[in-house]
């Protein structure tokens, strides 16, 4: 039948909106629990964003103990704790045996499956989801509320949807092109729910490099180092690249949040590179003291072991006259300052920063103020570093929030039957009025 406006309407029990790996785990929970499930997404097909994370190698988890591993998510860690007690690392290894492909623990403590891709596993999702009974509607991007249902642009033209329970699973901000493009913020925002603004995390910085040192070194790793913003102790080993705007890779990454956030207090933030870790600071110093008077800048590095893009880090930051002060050399080899001025754009990251507030949300991961509409996933306000840690939490807290919609769906329907006088059997209820 056609609804206001000209809408086509239709009616349905548990609608997910999103299909990435929150959404998809929200639907096969709802639907382990026995309720019939529609699934909408604007792509032209599900896990986009999922697909092209894998592509070089699908990280699902880390083996890290599971204390350290809830430290990685920050001021959001106890939170997120209640998820993984939902979905842990463990049990989320588990369930992708469960879907038949195994995985492996690699050198650094991440976990892949063992044919590195993510085609296989999604694959495999699909098809248990689609036996559970799953409908996926494609090319329909949610416009928000009308009249208390959900209305989607579709190809053939909208539709409004008025489902028993809806879970938004809609992604962050970042890989707009692949479906994340965070145009959900305004339509919460004007419904009076609390969302922190979108920013950049696990992401690239700029930094003003000279145009010899942009040409010479871009693309260009840095390997075996140690790094920490400034005005933070805890430094991080890795390495990172050079890139033509400034630096990136998972050194970067990993501090990205401190970093992003010194630049929007104080309009920059400088990394501290250690380009001799093994080697402490005097021992440096000391070794630089003996070398013989006059030599230039890059052979007194070469002479302790600083050369290549290293040895031309100091000179982009600290210039040649840094050659004849020994103990300013051995500082500045140990703890080098490089002003980053800009985090990327937010369509560059890897992730998102910023979401819906968490006290917009009660434990189930329910609207307080909208009843019966849920959020899983990147749209929450929560970031966290690669390695797995962002992938395990998207899988969990859809886990947590197909959970929550599916006892509330039950509470409706047990509700409504009782008010009738009928057994608790019968169709859900109309979704929340949302205007």
């Amino acid at each position: 039948m056609h609804g206001s406006r000209g809408a086509v309407s239709a009616v349905a029990d548990a609608v997910v909106v999103g299909g990435g790996p929150a959404g998809l785990m929200v639907a096969e929970t709802l639907a382990g629990a026995g309720f019939p499930v529609d699934l909408y997404d604007a792509m032209p097909s599900t896990g986009r964003k999922f697909l092209l994370a894998g592509k070089s190698g699908l990280n699902i988890t880390h083996d890290e103990a599971l204390a350290g591993f809830v430290a990685r998510y920050g001021e959001r860690a106890p939170q997120v704790k209640t998820w993984l007690d939902a979905l842990g690392p463990g049990a989320l290894r588990a369930w992708v045996h469960d879907l038949g492909v195994e995985t492996f623990v690699g050198s650094s403590g991440r976990v892949f499956p063992t044919g590195m891709k993510a085609a296989p596993l999604l694959r495999a999702w699909l098809a248990r989801l689609r036996r559970q009974g799953v409908r996926f509607h494609m090319r329909h991007r949610w416009l928000g509320w009308r009249d208390g249902a959900l209305l989607f642009a579709r190809p053939e033209g909208t539709q409004m949807v008025r489902p028993g329970v809806t879970v938004l699973a809609l992604g962050g901000g970042s890989w707009a092109r692949l479906g994340s493009d965070g145009a959900w913020v305004a339509l919460l925002s004007t419904r009076g729910i609390p969302v922190a603004s979108l920013r950049p995390a696990n992401c690239g910085f700029e930094c003003a490099w000279s145009e010899h040192f942009r040409a010479r070194f871009a693309g260009h790793p840095v390997k075996s180092v140690s790094a920490r913003p400034a005005g933070d102790g805890s430094a991080r080993r890795g390495e990172f690249v050079i890139a033509d705007y400034g630096v990136e890779g998972s050194l970067v990454y990993a501090l990205s949040r401190a970093l992003r956030e010194a630049i929007e207090t104080h309009g920059q933030a400088r990394l501290l590179l250690d380009l001799a870790p093994d080697v402490p600071l005097e021992r440096v110093a000391a070794a630089l003291r003996r070398q013989r008077a006059g030599q230039t800048l890059a052979n007194r590095l070469r002479g302790i072991g600083v050369e290549g893009v290293k040895a031309a880090l100091v000179r982009e930051v600290c210039g040649p006259g840094m050659a004849g002060d020994a103990q300013a050399l051995a500082q500045a080899v140990k703890s080098l300052p490089l002003p980053l001025h800009a985090a990327r754009p937010l369509d560059e990251a890897i992730s998102s920063a910023g979401g819906v507030r968490f006290d917009a949300l009660d434990e189930r991961l329910m609207l307080r103020a909208a009843p019966g509409v849920f959020c899983a996933g990147e749209m929450i306000d929560w970031e966290a570093p690669t390695g797995g840690y962002l992938l395990t939490a998207c899988f969990a807290s859809g886990r947590v929030a197909g959970a929550g919609a599916a006892a509330w769906l039950s509470g409706q329907r047990h509700g409504t039957a009782l008010a009738q006088g009928q057994p608790a059997l019968g169709n859900a209820v109309d979704g929340p009025d949302a205007e």
